[in-house]
């Protein structure tokens, strides 16, 4: 986080926030269920060709989704530098938006695969040469590093690397109380509004490229 300036950590917080809003819809929509989380889906995968066979299609559509979504977000952002940003952000905000037709038509799995697939490209906002520099839906890692910068202070040492990373945290827990109770006014309210933030994050990178360019 601490390598970039102000409005690009603002993007990332944005994202991470989004990240918890689809990830708590979709969580509710399908029952259980991850749109950024695949370590949760792959544990459901595990339990369920054990338990309830039946059910193991859905987290395996999800991962693959999720994947497809990284692979297509990876080829923006290999071929885009400079640009990708906003790029990325575009197909999210589309994505996210026929999501949103099909839940309003009562496709709950096509919700979910496609808001899936949105993340997928997500992950691939802040990333160089491949390599994903700040991870924006899943916050493992985000949690890892704070507990180590509190280590780090405890025996007196620098933690600047570690700063930003419980914002980041907090943004996704945020994101996710705020689609849930979206999701309590109406389902396509909730949606909708993941829709319209992503819209707002791709107006807030058009200005952070143009800005660099």
């Amino acid at each position: 986080m601490q390598r970039y300036d102000r409005s690009r950590q603002k993007l990332a917080v944005g994202l991470a926030f989004l990240a918890g809003q689809v990830d708590a819809i979709g969580f509710v929509v399908a029952g259980g269920y991850f749109t950024s989380f695949m370590s949760g889906n792959t544990t459901r995968l595990g339990v369920e060709l054990i338990a309830d066979r039946a059910l193991a299609w859905i987290p395996i559509l999800v991962i693959a989704c999720f994947i497809g979504g990284v692979i297509a977000g990876a080829l923006v952002a290999f071929g885009r530098q400079g640009q990708h940003k906003r790029i990325l952000l575009a197909m999210v905000t589309a994505v996210l938006g026929t999501a949103t037709l099909a839940l309003g038509n009562a496709h709950d799995m096509v919700f979910l695969a496609l808001a899936a697939a949105a993340m997928g490209v997500a992950n691939n906002v802040f990333s160089r040469e491949g390599e994903v520099t700040v991870g924006v839906t899943y916050m493992t890692g985000a949690l890892v590093r704070s507990g180590q910068g509190v280590a780090a202070r405890i025996l007196g040492r620098p933690s600047e690397a570690m700063r930003g990373y419980p914002t980041l945290w907090l943004a996704l827990a945020v994101g996710a109380v705020c689609g849930a109770c979206l999701y309590a006014v109406h389902p396509l309210v909730a949606a909708a509004a993941a829709a319209g933030l992503a819209l707002l994050l791709f107006a807030f990178a058009v200005r952070i490229e143009t800005r660099a360019a």
